[in-house]
C-alpha cells in the first residue's frame, strides 16, 4: 500500500465516521476522531455482519489488499457513537 492508497483509506474512514456521528446525533470528536470512529465502525460493523451472516454491502477496494465495507462501517460507527453517547451522558438533576 502506497501513501496515496493510505490517504484514500483515511478519507473514506473519516467520511464513514462522520456519517455515523450524524446518524447517532452525538458529535464530540473532530476530524481525527471521525477517522478513528470510521475504523472502529468498520471493525464492529463487519463483525456484526459476519455474526448475523449478512452479506458485505458496498465494499471499496483500495489497492490490491485493502477492502473497506462502507455500509457496515457507517452502521458500526453509529452504534459505537450511540454507545459512547449513552455512557458519557451526564444526568443533570
Amino acid at each position: 500500500m502506497d501513501i496515496w492508497e493510505f490517504l484514500t483509506l483515511l478519507v473514506v474512514a473519516g467520511i464513514c465516521g462522520g456519517l455515523g456521528q450524524a446518524i447517532a446525533g452525538y458529535s464530540r470528536v473532530g476530524c481525527l476522531g471521525s477517522i478513528v470512529l470510521g475504523f472502529i465502525g468498520a471493525l464492529l460493523g463487519a463483525w456484526l455482519a459476519r455474526a448475523m451472516e449478512l452479506p458485505e454491502l458496498f465494499v471499496i477496494r483500495i489497492g490490491d489488499e485493502a477492502a473497506f465495507p462502507i455500509i457496515w462501517s457507517i452502521i458500526g460507527a453509529a452504534l459505537f457513537v450511540a454507545l459512547l453517547g449513552l455512557l458519557s451522558r451526564r444526568n443533570s438533576a
